[in-house]
């Protein structure tokens, strides 16, 4: 059955249900007609006893031979009467030398006061009849008076009735199973052109979406819903290609220059100094390469998932001293200088090692592009905190806040040269990865200005020291 095509299927399952229904409604009609028409046989029945009593009373009797029974035309149309007494015998006929229309037994329901309405065939007579009996006083006893008609006009017309059912039901179950499936065909054709435009998109068409039907539908929100995925797909993939031509490109630099200095190295004598130069260059490109792999194994890991983030309450002001204190050597060899400004109380809701990362990416990002002294300083605003890393150099250059925590985004033109370009990339996954946010700007007082906006913590939820008590007894 999954090997049929779905616009057969469709119309098997149309076809099918058309069927059941076609024939219960043919069923209910062949019943419904059968039974109006025995209706309209009683009614006349009783029509004919009616008349008849009318009959015997107004014109003498039972024993006046004159009295009809039924009209002659309906006793054309076979319509029998009889006058029974008690013992079955015939007392009075519609039709000479007819049988008893009715059973002993069922003389005797009569009798006893009773009216019988029922089908029966009677002796002689072809089809089916049916027979209406009814006690009637006469003389002092009663008497049974018996009117049959036959079934046969009735049966007749079911018959032609049930003929044309037969001829009209699969004619009628034909043609909406050819409606059905030139239906299903229309409404498949929008999937089949979506279909064919799908087989036709690929990596080198990029732009190419499914057409949306003008209908307002479930395949025009699936239409619309799939070229979303697309659009997404497509930025996925120029992202990814973008990300890896940039990072070839980034690679592509220190190992040229790498492979340059062993060249050099290798290609004559040198003296111990010259060797030493060609070392230490090689060791700082290597250096530089070992940051880059640490950077892209970074990102590769929060594109695959959820930076892992261990929360804890961490001190603000004391991170800001111990990160100072790493770089401090480092910015007195530049002349520069590194100034903490944080209140105490503050407190954020963080992965200590993860802020003191980024923390490190932004001060390095000032030694390396920014000029003047480097501030680290906090700012509490109601439930959040934001961490400012400010310097006293040219800034950032005009729209590229926009595009600063892009991967391999610089600012070479106005700050300098330099860097892999992914040390803001990293510093916004690692405050995205704690629920906040990371932004640029300038300084009032000229620089630049990275800050990154942190949940705030309790000061009181912050492990305080145990104190020594063999030191305080001694």
């Amino acid at each position: 059955m999954s090997r049929i095509p779905l616009r057969l299927r469709l119309t098997l399952v149309f076809a099918t249900t058309m069927a059941v229904v076609l024939t219960a409604v043919g069923f209910f009609v062949y019943v419904r007609v059968g039974g109006e028409l025995q209706t309209s046989v009683d009614q006349s029945l009783r029509a004919g006893a009616t008349e008849a009593l009318d009959h015997i009373r107004r014109d003498g009797g039972l024993t006046d031979p004159d009295v009809r029974l039924v009209d002659p035309d309906q006793a054309r149309g076979e319509t029998l009467a009889q006058v029974l007494d008690s013992r079955g015998r015939v007392l009075r006929s519609s039709t000479t030398g007819l049988a008893p229309l009715v059973s002993p037994a069922t003389i005797a329901r009569v009798t006893g006061g009773k009216k019988v309405l029922q089908t029966s065939e009677l002796p002689g007579r072809k089809s089916v009849w049916r027979v209406y009996a009814l006690p009637v006083k006469s003389g002092g006893q009663t008497v049974v008076l018996v009117l049959a008609s036959s079934l046969a006009s009735r049966q007749e017309t079911l018959d032609r009735l049930l003929t044309e059912l037969a001829v009209a039901g699969p004619i009628a179950l034909l043609l909406a199973s050819l409606a059905g499936y030139g239906l299903a065909a229309a409404t498949l054709r929008q999937v089949e052109s979506m279909r064919r435009r799908a087989a036709e998109i690929s990596a080198s068409t990029p732009g190419l979406r499914l057409p949306v039907p003008q209908s307002r539908d479930e395949f025009a929100r699936l239409a619309q819903t799939l070229n979303d995925m697309l659009g997404r797909l497509e930025a996925s993939f120029e992202h990814e290609r973008r990300f890896v031509s940039d990072a070839s490109h980034e690679l592509r630099t220190p190992l040229a220059l790498l492979r340059t200095e062993l060249e050099l190295a290798l290609r004559r004598p040198r003296t111990y100094d010259e060797q030493r130069a060609a070392l230490e260059s090689a060791a700082e490109e290597t250096e530089r390469l070992t940051r880059l792999a640490e950077d892209l194994l970074l990102i590769a890991r929060s594109d695959q998932g959820a930076l892992p983030i261990r929360r804890e309450h961490v001190v603000v002001s004391e991170l800001l001293r111990s990160v100072s204190d790493r770089f401090a050597v480092r910015a007195g060899t530049s002349e520069r200088s590194i100034r903490v400004a944080c209140d105490p109380g503050v407190v954020v809701d963080a992965d200590p090692a993860r802020l003191e990362q980024a923390l490190g990416n932004l001060i390095e990002n000032a030694l390396v592009h920014g000029a003047g002294e480097i501030e680290l300083s906090a700012q509490a605003f109601g439930p959040l905190v934001e961490i400012h890393v400010t310097d006293r150099g040219a800034g950032f250059p005009p729209g590229f806040a926009a595009r600063a925590f892009d991967r391999f985004s610089r600012a070479d033109d106005v700050r300098g040269a330099g860097g892999t370009g992914l040390g803001l990339s990293i510093v916004d996954l690692i405050a995205r990865a704690h629920g906040g946010e990371a932004g640029v700007g300038v300084h009032p007082g000229g620089g630049a200005d990275v800050w990154i906006r942190l949940e705030r913590g309790r000061l009181d939820a912050v492990e305080k020291p145990q104190p020594d008590l063999l030191s305080a007894r001694s």
